[in-house]
């Protein structure tokens, strides 16, 4: 009873409350017996008596209207009001496909600090999702660059997709492996076809620059187990000297990146999220590869043969990073000049 009386104390007055009270006022009742009937503090009645009150007297719906103004009067005004000043100009330039920061910093430049005409991007974003859902809406989030329908979180959020297990940094990988002073260090990914139904499996060796095509199967082609399987098949091809690490990103089919080094010999190192370019090589790859297999189209139908004869006809042609030669040819020199030479399996 102690705790909800308290409580009472410090919650918003309410329209049935300031109608107890003007009732209470015409019967000459004091502010503390007031206070006794509604449980509340003797200071909240006299202050509410004082603020709403009116030349002839405290009235129930005079208080409450006055409350209501003066909390309108309290808040910030709406910085991009549809009909505002500043707001033409905001979707006049968003038509014109500036993004909200382009717009934000050019105004910030123009404008010194603390100007009405100066607008944050999150405000620029937030004003367009916040609108109700019709033409203007759809208009506005047309403009932007990637149109999501949905805002994204400004810090994107925490990555949802869940943790590999036992992961290895690429901070912890070697450094002569970054400097590609050695040979047999690779970097691996998957190319998806058509609606993520079928994807291709890529692997670059770092210094050669050689690419290998992994087929995969096409039930479930990323599933970590289908995964597992082609990259282990295909990295037993390669000669013992030329397989010592991979780079790969934090995709979740190399979830059994553990059961992968046990099968082949390989570490295998991960990259940081949403950094493409620790893998520069094998990204620069899969651009080539995509002359071959397009975006949007099935590549299930490509058997492994066919890959090969693909990845064959990319490692034959000269590349300008290698003094005009091709991956093949650097490849096989590394290989023949490895102590431990073997035969070369591809």
């Amino acid at each position: 009873m102690h705790c909800s009386s308290r409580s009472s104390h410090y919650s918003q007055l309410q329209p049935e409350d300031r109608a107890t009270i003007a009732s209470l006022r015409q019967q000459n009742y004091s502010v503390r017996a007031i206070a006794r009937q509604l449980l509340r503090s003797p200071t909240t009645i006299s202050r509410e008596l004082q603020r709403n009150s009116h030349s002839s007297g405290y009235g129930s719906v005079k208080a409450q209207c006055l409350c209501l103004q003066r909390r309108r009067c309290g808040r910030p005004a709406v910085k991009l009001h549809p009909d505002s000043i500043l707001w033409g100009l905001v979707s006049h330039l968003l038509r014109l496909h500036w993004s909200p920061e382009q717009i934000a910093l050019t105004l910030a430049r123009l404008h010194p600090p603390g100007h009405e005409h100066r607008v944050s991007y999150e405000t620029i974003y937030n004003c367009i999702y916040a609108m109700p859902v019709g033409e203007l809406r759809k208009e506005l989030i047309a403009t932007l660059r990637h149109a999501h329908n949905k805002r994204v979180p400004r810090s994107k959020g925490k990555d949802r997709r869940g943790q590999i297990p036992d992961m290895l940094s690429i901070h912890v990988r070697p450094p002569e492996i970054q400097d590609r002073q050695f040979p047999g260090h690779w970097e691996g990914d998957l190319i998806k076809g058509e609606a993520n139904a079928s994807a291709v499996g890529t692997l670059v060796e770092r210094t050669s620059r050689l690419v290998m095509l992994v087929k995969l199967p096409e039930f479930k082609p990323a599933s970590a187990a289908n995964v597992l399987q082609g990259f282990t098949d295909k990295l037993l091809g390669i000669a013992q000297p030329m397989r010592l690490s991979m780079t790969y990103d934090q995709g979740r089919e190399m979830s059994m990146h553990k059961k992968l080094s046990e099968q082949t010999g390989i570490a295998v190192y991960f990259c940081d999220p949403h950094s493409p370019w620790q893998r520069g090589s094998n990204e620069n790859m899969n651009g080539l590869v995509r002359q071959y297999l397009p975006k949007g189209t099935d590549l299930s139908i490509y058997s492994q043969e066919q890959l090969d004869a693909i990845a064959d006809e990319i490692n034959n042609r000269p590349r300008k990073g290698l003094g005009v030669r091709s991956p093949l040819a650097v490849y096989r020199e590394l290989l023949i000049n490895n102590p431990q030479h073997s035969t070369l399996v591809h």
